[in-house]
């Protein structure tokens, strides 16, 4: 009788378990997949051209040049007609192959550089002189200036910085990629003016050499 009873609680314990279980899944909070402008998700190592939502507000993103030598910066072609640069993402998340909304991502462009230099987005720490902003330039820091994150406002989507995954106790300086004008070049930069965005599937090609 005794062995009947510890089994028949362990049988309970057990299917407890297994309800709380499914319960905390199902209260899991789930971020939905970014999209491409066909409707399929956005997924890892893809090349992807990103562009402004709405027309007459520049061109793809592209690399441009800063004013110190081989020094990169990430930015837009003036008009739509030119063809910009594909980038790849890569989730924080081990393992995750969809880019979902809200959640830490790298962002590197397709191409080689005649410097030798990553072409993976980074945030410029400093302000920018000549715009007060800061500018997004390109490096490998391997720190939290490299992580971005793409939501979705009012039906388009944004791309920010606040790299909450990489390091959730911080106290970050959030600030959502818009476009500034200097000296006639596109830059993208923070403090500023949002810019919305949509993703477009680029075909399959090799790196291009700039």
């Amino acid at each position: 009788m005794k062995s009947t009873i510890i089994a028949g609680s362990t049988l309970i314990s057990l299917a407890w378990l297994v309800i709380m279980a499914i319960v905390a899944t199902a209260h899991e909070p789930t971020n939905n997949p970014v999209l491409d402008t066909t409707g399929n998700p956005l997924r890892r190592g893809v090349d992807y051209y990103i562009k402004p939502a709405i027309t007459d507000n520049g061109g793809r993103f592209t690399l441009v040049e800063g004013s110190e030598w081989c020094k990169l910066y990430v930015g837009q072609e003036n008009d739509s007609s030119s063809e910009g640069l594909p980038v790849t993402f890569e989730p924080f998340a081990e393992g995750e192959e969809v880019i979902r909304e809200m959640r830490d991502l790298k962002i590197t462009f397709s191409a080689n550089t005649i410097c030798i230099v990553s072409t993976r987005w980074e945030l410029e720490v400093e302000r920018d002189v000549e715009v007060g902003r800061r500018l997004i330039g390109t490096g490998s820091s391997g720190t939290g200036t490299n992580y971005f994150r793409i939501e979705k406002q009012n039906g388009n989507y944004i791309i920010n910085w606040c790299p909450n995954e990489f390091c959730s106790r911080c106290r970050i300086d959030c600030g959502f990629v818009g476009a500034v004008v200097k000296n006639g070049t596109r830059f993208l930069a923070l403090d500023g003016s949002v810019l919305p965005l949509v993703f477009e599937r680029a075909p399959l090609q090799s790196l291009t050499n700039i």
